[in-house]
């Protein structure tokens, strides 16, 4: 649960009644939408949609905006899809995983062994055989990860441990460390001191705007020109 804590998943907006165009039925459908903004510290800021199909007991993740770079981008409009299982309120995933070639090309994998699962997915989630989940066999469908169907946020994580954490150049362990070395050189500011200290930079803004005859945003950057001046 350690990096799955560093996640945070924010819902934005709440539409109880819109449409999306779903490409796998290549047509429109109603129901629930809801966009959640996405801070994760290993790949960065994303901006999520999921639909939610009651008639056809299904859900629809949606990578509406994600990281820069040339991995993430080819990521963006790219979908989830978490159905009904025969499990009372449970929702199944067949586990797929991105991985990224030499030429930072994307290509998705469905496992053949829970081993090949992410160790993150394997702690945290259930996994079953998708026969189990689904009543039925389908050839290259072996293992699933269950939801509960109104769970939105535990899809989005998934949707991040299976497509994006795989083509991440940093591992979450090296990530880890790196936040852990930021945080021990930062100076110690106590909340109690950190509003006197923003009161203060304040008040000599204002000072120096009213010196030089100019407005507060142009003094604040006045003085941080003349720092970045004298740090270089």
């Amino acid at each position: 649960m350690q990096y799955l804590n560093q996640i945070k998943i924010t819902r934005v907006e709440e539409r109880p009644n819109d449409a999306w165009f779903d490409l796998s039925l290549r047509q429109l459908r109603e129901g629930k939408v809801r966009f959640y903004r996405v801070k994760d510290f290993l790949t960065g800021n994303w901006l999520f949609k999921v639909c939610q199909d009651k008639e056809l007991n299904k859900a629809i993740v949606k990578a509406v905006k994600c990281p820069p770079g040339r991995r993430f981008a080819q990521l963006e409009e790219n979908t989830m899809l978490f159905q009904k299982s025969q499990i009372e309120g449970w929702f199944y995933d067949v586990i797929s995983l991105t991985h990224a070639d030499e030429n930072d090309k994307l290509h998705r994998k469905i496992i053949t062994t829970i081993e090949e699962a992410p160790a993150t997915i394997r702690e945290h989630f259930q996994i079953v055989p998708y026969e189990e989940a689904t009543g039925k066999k389908a050839p290259g469908k072996n293992w699933v990860t269950l939801s509960k169907a109104e769970d939105e946020k535990s899809m989005i994580l998934l949707f991040l441990l299976e497509r994006a954490w795989g083509i991440s150049t940093v591992s979450p362990e090296e990530k880890m460390e790196t936040i852990r070395l930021r945080e021990e050189l930062k100076p110690p500011i106590s909340l109690y001191v950190r509003p006197k200290i923003e009161s203060a930079v304040h008040m000599k803004v204002k000072v120096h705007a009213h010196e030089n005859n100019m407005n507060v945003s142009d003094a604040y950057r006045s003085l941080i020109e003349s720092v970045l001046g004298v740090a270089s």
